[in-house]
């Protein structure tokens, strides 16, 4: 028993060291991308009420959730989900502002994923929400600042799937389908199962213009050109609504210049039942993963009170750290450290010393030497966690040593 408590439940793991400090050094630099757009600083509690995240809000099934009670008997969860967390605050806190609001946060999320599907259950996430704008520069604004900000963290090679909700309503309107064969759909759709697809809209009473529609899905992901194809190949007024909006999406992103970023793809199903208008994901390869997820959330601040169109990402910060791993990008953190080691006799000089250091603004380890161990172990101490130099305190001299 006292083995397995030195391990980690399913789904969650200990981050230390040097993959610790890059992940440090990925959130800082992408909170200072988010503040540089004029975006301030936001934190909700870890856990809340199961009511703000149900399903009628459209977030995270009931069964995926981590559930537990308090001393009132009140249903609580670990928050699945940021969104509907700075929802709620913003509907409290911000009642009667018309303005538009622009928060950023960073936090952990927990989803209770079921076991074989090998996914983290604890994730770091950090994004940002643009509260009470409906416009289409609301949309260009916070896509910008995803890919400013996975650029700023040194990744290039990386794509912006956009899609747009009222794509998939567009086609289930003149579909006719039920509900049961839509939540189907949807599922066949997220998982890219072409093939189950094109079995259940043959098998269902679909016209035969809108069964051509979805037998080209696959086909209407890419460039901008995508959105003419889907327009020369079916629309109503939904779709013809979504079309105009992304277009218009691609000019403002060409301003910003981030058009080799953006994709479009009019198969993308939301993660969450929320969304509302533009969708997004963010990917790159040494994944099958999204690095970063985003989206269009009308009606969500409603469900708390507050009429506000709004719009927000999140970046997955464990993803990031992966593909940046494995794509071989180096992470440049800070490795400038000393340490200094001192005979018994010595300590006032090395404390002293220590602190000179310290001021420097140099992390700066100071111990006292073991008669136990050599010179040459506490070398190789150095290597082995990252300092840069030694300082030996002994009789008359100072050794010192680089690495």
């Amino acid at each position: 028993m006292k083995k397995k408590l030195l391990h980690t439940p399913e789904g969650v793991r200990d981050i230390y060291n040097d993959e610790c400090s890059k992940k440090l050094y990925l959130q800082n630099t992408i909170h200072e991308t988010l503040k540089s757009y004029g975006y301030a600083d936001i934190q909700t509690p870890t856990f809340e009420f199961f009511d703000i995240f149900t399903s009628e809000r459209g977030s995270v099934a009931s069964n995926n959730m981590y559930k537990f009670f308090d001393r009132e008997g009140y249903t609580l969860v670990l928050r699945p989900d940021m969104t509907p967390a700075v929802a709620r605050a913003v509907s409290k806190y911000y009642m009667e502002e018309h303005m538009p609001v622009r928060f950023c946060y960073m936090g952990n999320t927990f989803v209770n994923h079921a076991e074989h599907q090998g996914k983290l259950k604890e994730i770091t996430q950090i994004g940002a929400e643009l509260i009470a704008d409906n416009k289409s520069d609301a949309d260009a604004e916070v896509i910008a600042m995803t890919i400013d900000s996975l650029l700023k963290c040194g990744l290039d090679e990386f794509q912006i799937e956009i899609g747009h909700v009222d794509y998939f309503h567009g086609l289930m309107e003149a579909a006719g389908l039920d509900e049961d064969a839509v939540n189907e759909l949807m599922t066949l759709l997220s998982n890219k199962n072409f093939f189950g697809v094109e079995e259940l809209i043959t098998s269902s009473n679909v016209p035969m213009e809108v069964q051509e529609i979805f037998n080209k899905l696959p086909e209407l992901t890419g460039t901008v050109e995508v959105i003419s194809k889907a327009r020369s190949l079916f629309t109503n007024d939904l779709i013809n609504n979504a079309l105009d909006r992304m277009e218009k999406l691609y000019e403002l992103l060409s301003i910003y210049g981030f058009e080799k970023y953006i994709s479009f793809d009019l198969g993308i199903i939301a993660n969450f039942d929320y969304y509302s208008g533009i969708i997004f994901h963010g990917y790159t390869y040494g994944t099958g993963n999204p690095i970063a997820k985003g989206g269009r959330y009308d009606n969500l601040l409603s469900q708390f009170g507050k009429d506000a169109p709004s719009i927000g990402f999140a970046i997955d910060l464990d993803q990031l750290l992966i593909v940046l791993n494995r794509q071989k990008i180096d992470i440049k953190i800070d490795r400038m450290k000393t340490l200094i080691i001192y005979d018994e006799d010595k300590k006032a000089e090395a404390i002293n010393k220590a602190i000179l250091q310290r001021d420097r603004g140099i992390p700066t380890v100071s111990m006292r030497k073991s008669e136990k161990q050599s010179l040459n172990e506490y070398e190789q101490y150095c290597i082995d966690y990252g300092f840069d130099t030694l300082f030996y305190i002994t009789g008359d001299e100072i050794i010192r040593k680089e690495f």
